[in-house]
Order: C-alpha cells, then structure tokens, then sequence
C-alpha cells in the first residue's frame, strides 16, 4: 500500500473512532436528561442506540485488526492503530453505561424520588459529559498537554460522587419512602464516576500516541 493510501486509512480510524464518541457523548447527555426529568421514551432511545456503538466498536476494531496484519505498521503509525483500538473499547464502555442510567430511569417510574438528589446528579452529569468531550478533543488534536489536564480533572467527578452518596444517605434517612430511589442514585452515581475514569483513560492513550510510554494519570 502506498504511504498516501496508508495515512488515508489511519485518517479514517482516527475519524471513525470520534464519530463514535461523538455519538457516546450525546448518550451521556440524554440519558442523565432522561433521568433527572423521569422521561422513560427518552431512555428507551439510549437504550436501543446502545447498539450504534457496539457496531461502531466491532468496525473499528476490524479494520484496526487488519491495518495490523496486513501492514504490520511500526512505530507511531503502530501507536495510532493500537490507540484506536484500545479508546474505542473504553468509549463503548461509557456507552455501556449511559445504557444503564437509562435502565434506573425505567425501574423508578412510580418510585418516591429525592428532586434534591437528582438536581446534584444533573450537575455532576454535565460536568462527566464536559470531561469526555474535552478528552475526544484532545484525542483528534493529539494535545498531550491538555490530556494531562483533563485526566487530572477526574478529581472533581469523584468529588462529587462522594459528595452527592453522602448527602443522598442523609435525605434518605428522612424520607425512608425514597429507599428504593437511593439505591439507584447509588448506581447511577457509580455509572457517572466510572465514564469519567474511562475519559481519563483517553487521556492516557494521548499520551501513549504521543510518546510511546504507557503511563498512569
């Protein structure tokens, strides 16, 4: 294969690989509105898109597959298919778990629910749904430094898991109707704080097409 055709093909996963972010981004955004505004339909959708990613993945990871054997690339054209491949599999994850926010949302229809809660729930929905963005950003930039900056950002996400699981405990125990409630905000909380933790690990790849080193952020 020619260079010029080589780079067009890594062009293409590049590109592929943030469509499919693109498309986990905007289920983030709609399964946390569908959550806090109880819209089940809504829901439903995320769920049933659940499946664009999935086929969004399996391409991927095809034509990373046979990039591989049939080019055996090396060096940073190497780094690049296996960065792609690695990402896509963390991005199909936080699609995973936009899908089940969405499920919680459909098992607490006619539950009592704490508005209080779910205010701070939406809250820390927008700022994981701004941290995966900023991360696929990064990705189509190669911004090694502002992948440092938004894997250090992950601090805050898991601020407000444990902030919101504490005051969720304490309303909880006034409101014992809401018990059920609680157990979903717990879930729904963790869903949250492990998409953020699968940004960061974004940010980690960045790094690894830039530099070659595998690291922890």
């Amino acid at each position: 294969m020619l260079r010029t055709k080589f780079e067009e093909e890594l062009d293409k996963l590049h590109n592929q690989f943030y469509s499919m972010g693109t498309e986990v981004l905007g289920q983030i955004n709609k399964t946390v509105r569908a959550f806090v505004s109880h819209d089940r339909e809504l829901a439903k959708e995320v769920i049933e898109d659940d499946e664009v990613v999935n086929t969004f993945e399996a391409k991927l990871e095809k034509k990373s597959l046979e990039i591989i054997a049939l080019q055996q690339p090396v060096s940073q054209d190497l780094r690049t298919v296996i960065t792609v491949l690695k990402a896509s599999s963390d991005v199909e994850r936080m699609g995973d778990h936009a899908s089940s926010i969405a499920k919680a949302t459909i098992r607490m229809k006619g539950e009592e629910r704490i508005p209080e809660v779910e205010k701070q729930i939406s809250e820390m929905g927008k700022a994981v749904k701004r941290m995966v963005e900023d991360a696929l950003n990064a990705y189509i930039n190669s911004d090694e430094g502002k992948a440092y900056e938004i894997a250090a950002s992950d601090e805050i996400i898991d601020q407000y898991f444990v902030d919101i699981q504490n005051y969720a405990v304490e309303e909880i125990r006034k409101r014992p109707d809401a018990v059920f409630a609680g157990k979903e905000y717990f879930q729904v909380l963790m869903y949250l704080e492990r998409i953020g933790d699968y940004a960061r690990n974004i940010c980690e790849w960045i790094v690894y097409l830039k530099t070659g080193k595998i690291i922890e952020l």
